[in-house]
C-alpha cells in the first residue's frame, strides 16, 4: 500500500481520488484483470477511510453529549456513556485495521480447517470451528463462499475450506492460523464422558495474477472426482470436482463447488499457486528463524486456543492470556475480543529489532 505501513489520511484520500479517476477512464475495461486490481485497491482504502471518517463524526458527538451533560441532564449522561463505549470500541476497530500493513493483509482469505487427533469428536469440532468462523465473517459484512469439504466418517467434516471475500480479510483472520483444542462432553460418547479434540485452521490470501509462481504441467497430477450433493435434482452426475497434487512439494487442493470441471480446475491451480507461495514465505520465515532465532509463524504443532465447555466454561487465548467465561457467544462468532490482541501482538514482535543484535548470547 502507498503509505508503507504508516496510517496517513491525506496519503489515502490522495490515494482514493487518484483511484476514481483511473476508473472514470473510458477504456479501463479493456483489461479487466488490470480494472479488478483497481477496484479492489480503491475498496481497501475506502474500508480504512469510513471507519477513520466515521470515529471523527462520533468524537463530535461526544462533545455534544459532554455539553448537555454539564447542565445536568440524567438522560444526556447516559447516552454519552452508551456512545462513549461505542466509540471505544470503534477505536479499537480502527487502531488495528491500522495496524494491518503486511503486504496481503488488504487480500480475501481462504481458510481452512482440518480434523485433528480425537476420531469422530473432532471431526464435529472442525465443523463448529468453521461455522464460528463464517459468523465472525458474515457478521462483519464479508462475503462467504465454499470452496471444498470432506465429511467425516460418521459427523462432522475433516477438513473444509471457504473463501472469505472482503477488504482486509486475510489481515484480521491471519492470526487464527493453529490448533484450537475443545474440552466437552461428548455427544458420541453414550456415557458422556468428557473428551478433547483438536482442529487445525490455516489462513492463507487470495493473490491477485500479478505474483508469478512457475508451475510445470509435468509436475501436476490431476484426479476427477464427482462432487458430493444433497440428492434429488442437486445431485452431481458428472466428475466436475478435481484434484490436484503438486508432485515436488506434495502440496494437493481441491475445488468442488463450482459446476463445471474447467472452472473447478481454475480455482483449484489459484489455491495451488497461493500456498507455493506461502510455501517459499515460510521457508524464507524459517531460514531467518535459524539465522537470528526470531519466532517462527503458528504451525499445526502450535496450540493457540482452548474452548473448554466442561466442567466450566471458558475460552482462553494461550498467546495473548486473553479469555472470556461466554464460550457460546464466541462460538457463535464474537471473536474480535480474540483477534484483537493477537494482531497488536504480531504487529509488536514484527516490529523488534532483527538481525545479528537479536542473538541471544
Amino acid at each position: 500500500m502507498p503509505w508503507g505501513g504508516r496510517f496517513d489520511v491525506d496519503a489515502l484520500r490522495r490515494e482514493l481520488a487518484g483511484r476514481e479517476r483511473e476508473l472514470n477512464r473510458p477504456n479501463l475495461w479493456d483489461n479487466p484483470r488490470e480494472a479488478q486490481k483497481i477496484v479492489g485497491r480503491l475498496k481497501a482504502s475506502k474500508a480504512l477511510l469510513e471507519p477513520w471518517d466515521g470515529m471523527v463524526r462520533r468524537l463530535a458527538d461526544l462533545d455534544t453529549w459532554l455539553d448537555l451533560c454539564r447542565g445536568g441532564d440524567t438522560a444526556a449522561e447516559e447516552a454519552f456513556s452508551r456512545e462513549l463505549g461505542e466509540a471505544q470500541r470503534a477505536m479499537d476497530r480502527l487502531e488495528v485495521q491500522v495496524l494491518l500493513c503486511e503486504p496481503h493483509d488488504y487480500c480475501n482469505a481462504f481458510l481452512s480447517v482440518h480434523a485433528g487427533a480425537g476420531g469422530t469428536d473432532s471431526c464435529d469440532w472442525a465443523e463448529i470451528l468453521l461455522r464460528m468462523y463464517a459468523r465472525w465473517a458474515e457478521a462483519h459484512g464479508y462475503e462467504v463462499n465454499l470452496i471444498e469439504t470432506s465429511p467425516g466418517d460418521e459427523a462432522g467434516i475433516k477438513r473444509a475450506t471457504i473463501q472469505v471475500v472482503g477488504p482486509w480479510a486475510f489481515g484480521y483472520l491471519k492470526v487464527e492460523r493453529g490448533v484450537h483444542r475443545l474440552v466437552r462432553l461428548s455427544p458420541f460418547d453414550a456415557n458422556h464422558r468428557r473428551h478433547t479434540s483438536f482442529a487445525a485452521a490455516d489462513v492463507v490470501p487470495e493473490l491477485d495474477d500479478s505474483i508469478e509462481i512457475d508451475i510445470r504441467e509435468e509436475d501436476l497430477r490431476i484426479d476427477t472426482y464427482r462432487a458430493g450433493g444433497k440428492g434429488g435434482q442437486h445431485v452431481n452426475v458428472t466428475d466436475s470436482a478435481v484434484r490436484i497434487t503438486h508432485n515436488p512439494t506434495g502440496l494437493v487442493v481441491q475445488c468442488q463447488n463450482e459446476r463445471s470441471q474447467h472452472m473447478n480446475r481454475k480455482s483449484a491451480m489459484k489455491i495451488l499457486k497461493i500456498r507455493l507461495y506461502q510455501l517459499e514465505e515460510r521457508r524464507r520465515e524459517d531460514e531467518l528463524k535459524r539465522l537470528y532465532g526470531e519466532k517462527g509463524e503458528i504451525s499445526w504443532g502450535n496450540q493457540i486456543r482452548s474452548y473448554v465447555l466442561q466442567p466450566y466454561q471458558m475460552v482462553k487465548d494461550l498467546r495473548t492470556e486473553v479469555e472470556t467465561s461466554a464460550a457460546q457467544k464466541v462460538l457463535d462468532g464474537d471473536l474480535d475480543a480474540f483477534l484483537f490482541p493477537a494482531l497488536r501482538q504480531r504487529v509488536s514482535e514484527r516490529a523488534k529489532p532483527k538481525g545479528p543484535s537479536a542473538i541471544k548470547a
